[in-house]
């Protein structure tokens, strides 16, 4: 029987955490599921995090992580950039879900990782002459206008007659997101 891989078991509960944890929050998430769907033990998981919290910690840190990864910030195309998470948050919207989820139920995990945010920070001094628009600012009006799609109800989604779902529609919203991006930066 060949050695267990610690790494590898850890990699595994964390997909399933992010997954599960997106899905159902902190208090509706099941440390049972994500041991089964992992392929390991209660045991392991309480071996690895400590706790549920600490789970649901690690989880939060690795999707916003993956995404960082996923998605870099391009200082030098911000619209650009705003267009790569607008698809991003389509395609994999995870990360977005177990974000909310740590805001409303684990504020205090929602610091998230946040030497991620410093970094960014940092790369945006004088990305915008718009004062009092500063770094943090134009990274809370970026991320909220590319998570308005995921965020926003369906009925609103929908008032204009046109299906939320529809491409057409999508690569539309697209089109404003990018727009919108380039005339805060521009501002």
């Amino acid at each position: 029987m060949p050695p267990r891989d610690g790494r590898a078991t850890k990699a595994r509960i964390l997909e399933a955490a992010v997954a599960e944890f997106a899905e159902h929050g902190l208090a509706g998430g099941r440390v049972e599921r994500i041991a089964r769907e992992a392929g390991t033990n209660v045991r392991m998981i309480y071996a690895y995090f400590g706790n549920k919290d600490g789970l649901f910690d690690a989880a939060l840190t690795s999707a916003i992580q993956s995404m960082a990864t996923k998605v870099p910030l391009r200082p030098d195309d911000l619209a650009g950039w705003a267009g790569a998470l607008f698809d991003f948050h389509g395609r994999e919207p995870a990360p977005l879900r177990i974000n909310v989820w740590a805001q409303l139920e684990r504020p205090e995990a929602a610091s998230e990782p946040l030497e991620t945010y410093l970094a960014k920070t940092t790369a945006l001094t004088g990305a915008t002459a718009a004062a009092p628009l500063t770094p943090v600012d134009l990274l809370v009006f970026i991320y909220a206008i590319t998570q308005a799609w995921q965020l926003t109800p369906v009925g609103l989604l929908e008032a204009d007659g046109s299906g939320a779902r529809d491409p057409r529609r999508i690569a539309a919203h697209r089109e404003a997101v990018v727009a919108a991006v380039t005339r805060i930066v521009k501002a």
